[in-house]
This record gives C-alpha cells, sequence and structure tokens, in this order.
C-alpha cells in the first residue's frame, strides 16, 4: 500500500474526509482501529485527529466518558530543546503532542477493555456497612472470609434488623486498584444454621454502583466503629459513575453470580453493593435481616499500566497512560530513580502502596487489619 512518503497518492485524500469518517467510524474493534492507524503517518494523524480510539473507549464502556484528559507519562523526562529553537516551540506543536498522547492513552485503554485476561477476585478492604446487629461479631470485615466457619463459629454480617422489609442495606469495599473493569459480582447469602428452620436472610435484589471516594485517602478505607464507618460511606462523600441494573437474589445458601449487562468500567476503585428488600424475618424479634456470608467482586485490574488522577473538584479525572509500567520488575517498585519524571515516580509510587496494603492484607487477613487501623486512628486523632 502506498504511504504519505510515496509519489502515490493516498487512500483517504481520494475518498475525502466525510467518507473516510463514516468507514473509520464503522470500526468497532480496538485491534482493527490499531492496524489502520499503523498504515502510515497520515492515517495515524487521522485517526488521532478525530479521536476514534476515545469514540470507541466510550461506546465500550460509558463510564470513560468522565474522563476529563488522557495523557501518557513518560518514565524519562523529555530533553529540553536546543536552546536556537526554544522560543520557536509553537502552541501548534504542543496540541500536536497533546492529540498523539491522548490518542495513546485511549488505544491502550480500548484494547484493555476488551481484553481476554482471566478475572479475579478484586476486593480488597472494607469501607463499611449501613448498619450492623452485633460488631465485632457480625461486621463487614466476615464477608472477606470464603468460609462459613471460622474458628468453629459462624462468619458472616448481618444488618440490623427492622419491622419494614423494604429498608435497603449496602456494603462498601475498596478494589484493588483505582482502575478496573467489572464483569460480575457474586454474593452467598447466610444460613442461619444455628436457628429452628435454618432460615436464609437472603435480600430481595442487589444492584451495585462503582466510582470513586471525594474523601481524603485514608478515611474511607478502614472499619474500627461500631457503626461501620457510617460517615465515611454516605454517598454525597462519593461519585458514582456505573449503577448497574436490578438483579433478582434467591433464598438460597449459595454463591450466586450476578454479571452485568458488560463490563463496566470502575474509575476509583469503589464498589458499593446495595441489598434490596428484605425476605427473613428473624423468630426471637419478629424483624427482618439481610444476612451475607460472601462476597466477590470479579474482573481485571488495568493498573500500572493506566492510572488515574483524581485531584478535578468536580468528580471527574484523567486517564494516564504509562507505557512499560506493567512490566517493572518488584525492584523497580521498591527503588525510585532520580532520572524518572516526578509524574512517573509519583503514580509508581501509589501503585506500590497499593501492591504494599494488598500484600499485607493477603497475609494478615481482614481481622488483623482491623486493629491496624484503629491504631492508625488512634495516631491520627
Amino acid at each position: 500500500m502506498e504511504t504519505e512518503d510515496s509519489v502515490g497518492w493516498d487512500f483517504l485524500d481520494w475518498l475525502g474526509p466525510d467518507i473516510s469518517t463514516t468507514i473509520f467510524q464503522l470500526l468497532d474493534d480496538p485491534a482493527d482501529l490499531a492496524r489502520v492507524a499503523a498504515v502510515s503517518r497520515s492515517w495515524r494523524r487521522f485517526v488521532a485527529v478525530n479521536k476514534f480510539s476515545k469514540h470507541l473507549c466510550r461506546q465500550i464502556c460509558p463510564e470513560a466518558a468522565s474522563f476529563t484528559r488522557a495523557v501518557v507519562v513518560a518514565r524519562l523526562p523529555p530533553p529540553p530543546p536546543p536552546a536556537a529553537h526554544a522560543a520557536c516551540e509553537s502552541s501548534q506543536v504542543a496540541e500536536c503532542r497533546a492529540r498523539d498522547g491522548e490518542h495513546a492513552a485511549y488505544s491502550y485503554l480500548a484494547g484493555a477493555l476488551v481484553s481476554g485476561k482471566p478475572a479475579t477476585d478484586l476486593v480488597m478492604r472494607c469501607v463499611g456497612a449501613s448498619s450492623t446487629d452485633n460488631f465485632p461479631d457480625e461486621t463487614i470485615e466476615n464477608t472477606l472470609v470464603p468460609h462459613d466457619m471460622v474458628n468453629f463459629r459462624p462468619s458472616y454480617w448481618s444488618s440490623g434488623g427492622e419491622d419494614d422489609p423494604d429498608v435497603p442495606e449496602s456494603l462498601t469495599y475498596t478494589l484493588a486498584s483505582d482502575l478496573c473493569v467489572i464483569e460480575e459480582i457474586r454474593i452467598r447469602p447466610f444460613e442461619a444454621t444455628f436457628q429452628h428452620g435454618h432460615p436464609i436472610y437472603s435480600s430481595k435484589a442487589v444492584r451495585i454502583r462503582l466510582g470513586h471516594s471525594k474523601l481524603d485517602p485514608g478515611r474511607e478505607t478502614f472499619v474500627s466503629d461500631e457503626d461501620e464507618n457510617l460517615t465515611a460511606i454516605a454517598d454525597e462523600n462519593y461519585m458514582w459513575t456505573y449503577t448497574s441494573p436490578e438483579f433478582p437474589m434467591l433464598q438460597e445458601n449459595v454463591l450466586q453470580t450476578f454479571k452485568l449487562p458488560r463490563p463496566a468500567l470502575c474509575i476509583g476503585g469503589i464498589v458499593k453493593i446495595e441489598l434490596l428488600g428484605r425476605i427473613q424475618k428473624q423468630f426471637t424479634d419478629d424483624k427482618y435481616y439481610i444476612c451475607v456470608c460472601h462476597v466477590q467482586v470479579t474482573g481485571r485490574s488495568l493498573s500500572p499500566d493506566l492510572m488515574i488522577d483524581l485531584s478535578d473538584p468536580a468528580g471527574y479525572s484523567n486517564l494516564k497512560y504509562l507505557p512499560g509500567a506493567g512490566n517493572l520488575r518488584p525492584e523497580d517498585l521498591i527503588s525510585i530513580d532520580a532520572k524518572d519524571s516526578p509524574d512517573w515516580r509519583s503514580l509508581v509510587s501509589r501503585y506500590r502502596q497499593m501492591r504494599q496494603l494488598a500484600m499485607v492484607y493477603m497475609l494478615l487477613g481482614p481481622v488483623q487489619l482491623q486493629f491496624m487501623d484503629e491504631d492508625e486512628a488512634d495516631l491520627q486523632m
């Protein structure tokens, strides 16, 4: 095929911009769009100028519309321009660089959104529950344990009792990274085998919200009070960018799977599971309860290749693409190279903290970390 550097004509010039745009907009596979952008510099420029990768990301996951900017973060800062040309740096050149960076970031995101990598459980820590019957024995932390018995005792979270069966409850968690693709959630209602008739305290339906916290870092990441962090889980403290439809829940003591209509982008690493409606009354007090034994949120983490900056006060975020960050060795995450750009060091440092926290959580488990969080809270007072 002829390129713009050849003597021959360019296919895009022959068709014209309108017809070319119509054709390119039919490409709904990120791999196909990447291939046409690689044909020549003129084709790549046409794809970047018309923001086809950005539009494709929004088609796949409409949550991507909350990104105000998308940039490439290079590991090494760009070399300063020669003194003789420094004054010639025009706004047009800066625009071209920003445009190409946006195209590269959205192109990588589009490919990551449709990746065939296997899904894993992404829940890392508990933020809080809307109510708890007996704290800490029936705390939300128990929902992270995949077993219904721990140390010969039932392990579950229980809501407070209600006379009205329509009163909802919610469980809020942080995920393994601040940018994830969520495919499904799994919930196992609790069966009270120690009560007459072995009642199962499921909800009537379930719904999830995905987004990020507006609170200062740290305030939303621990459960240490009897109210299970009610202040931190208030809706006004969050920006929700995705809300699922309602899924009916069976009154069965099994890990039930609720598959989202499409993979959803979680921007900010917070998931809120809403348990809608109550079915089972407790015999002793004639009140309705919801009890959950175990929760999973399955999907794929997109970090550290893709990170976000949540500094926008309006709740929007900036997408940042770090080429090669996914290939970092453990020693690269520990050490800091003075030659690295400040933005690269900042993002890698945040990812390193997330990895360390996930490793500590895996080793110690939710019970030990609850006491660690209480100590941290005491130190902050």
